[in-house]
């Protein structure tokens, strides 16, 4: 929700949009997220551009600007067709600067929230897309990219090391270049009474050089759905590892809205390894709004200790956590607003706020 405004120039459209709606409210109720006592630190603007037609041959040219207080992300991507018996091309290029919280962040009040830890990161990436045509239930996507990270701290300096003196970068210096292979499958099926969600990942750091990061980096979340009378019952697990060189940043991070309930963003825990389990029971209460009841639970599998410098432990996360609550869920035009109330296992309650399904 928010000021929305079109513009048509011959083939080209022009889309105004800011979305005050969601980031806003989640300020309003974690007013202190981000150590900030502005709420409006949370509100972000919203520039989307769109050519349908750029040199005539049904080219299309996205642009996309995203700008906050404390964050920005810019992307540009240029989409070429190609005949049906081969994959669709999409060009990007993408700058984003935002604060590490997942992994640098520092867990306050029992872990219901993480405080900036003074970290941030710069992303610079350039690459292609290939979407593979989809064969019944499957669909799949591959991609190439170079990516530039380079740390930064709130004043926005580059920085090498974190308030600690660990390193921040995999390579010991200021930034970390990596190309990245990335190939993504999904499996979905689904009628009135069931759906069934399989979604495979996998990262390749490619060596093109010496100093580049190599790894292998693989995340798989399957998930399933179905009526129990006029209830429904939806249940996902989540697996993840990395091998091979990384940075901190790039450990897989437990916690917040969307992984463990009741925990703030990272706060459960940061590793190499990681498996999250989720359950969801929803009843209608009327044809828009419904009740839920869910848990939440996540272990970083003791991984934690291969994570370079080993921030977890220095920040006292528990490696391991439950969140349990209840929440409403209201379906209108302009999307699901979702209202979660958690509790996690030190007792300690959390409230959570979103909207899903809005269109720019």
């Amino acid at each position: 929700m928010g000021a929305q405004k079109s513009i048509h120039a011959r083939n080209a459209k022009i889309d105004f949009n800011v979305d005050l709606t969601q980031k806003l409210c989640g300020a309003l109720l974690f007013p202190h997220v981000r150590q900030s006592s502005n709420p409006f630190s949370q509100v972000i603007a919203r520039l989307s551009i769109k050519h349908p037609n750029l040199l005539g041959r049904n080219e299309k040219l996205d642009v996309l600007w995203d700008k906050g207080i404390d964050d920005f992300n810019i992307l540009i991507a240029f989409r070429r067709p190609k005949p049906d018996w081969l994959s669709p091309q999409s060009f990007t290029i993408q700058h984003s600067v935002a604060p590490e919280i997942a992994v640098h962040g520092l867990p306050v009040d029992y872990f219901t929230r993480s405080g900036s830890g003074g970290v941030n990161l710069s992303r610079f990436s350039v690459g292609v897309d290939f979407n593979e045509p989809s064969t019944s239930h499957w669909s799949s996507k591959t991609s190439i990219k170079f990516e530039h990270v380079r740390p930064l701290n709130n004043e926005g300096h580059t920085i090498n090391r974190d308030t600690d003196g660990f390193p921040i970068t995999s390579s010991g210096r200021s930034y970390d270049n990596m190309i990245v292979l990335k190939q993504e499958s999904q499996y979905a099926i689904a009628n009135d009474d069931s759906f069934t969600k399989l979604n495979f990942q996998m990262e390749q750091g490619l060596p093109l050089l010496s100093n580049w990061l190599i790894f292998n980096r693989f995340k798989i979340v399957a998930s399933k759905g179905f009526k129990l009378g006029p209830t429904f019952l939806v249940t996902s697990l989540t697996g993840g590892s990395i091998v091979g060189d990384m940075a901190p940043y790039q450990a897989f991070a437990l916690g917040g809205i969307g992984s463990v309930r009741g925990y703030g963003e990272g706060a459960v825990g940061t590793g190499r390894s990681c498996l999250v389990a989720n359950g969801e029971f929803t009843i209608p209460v009327t044809k828009e709004l419904e009740g839920a009841i869910f848990m939440d639970c996540g272990t970083d599998l003791g991984s934690a200790r291969h994570v370079p410098g080993n921030p977890a432990l220095r920040q006292g996360k528990p490696g391991f956590g439950v969140g349990l609550g209840y929440g409403i869920r209201f379906n209108s035009h302009l999307g699901q607003f979702r209202v979660d109330y958690a509790i996690n296992a030190f007792q300690r309650k959390t409230l959570y706020f979103g909207i899903n399904g809005v269109g720019s």
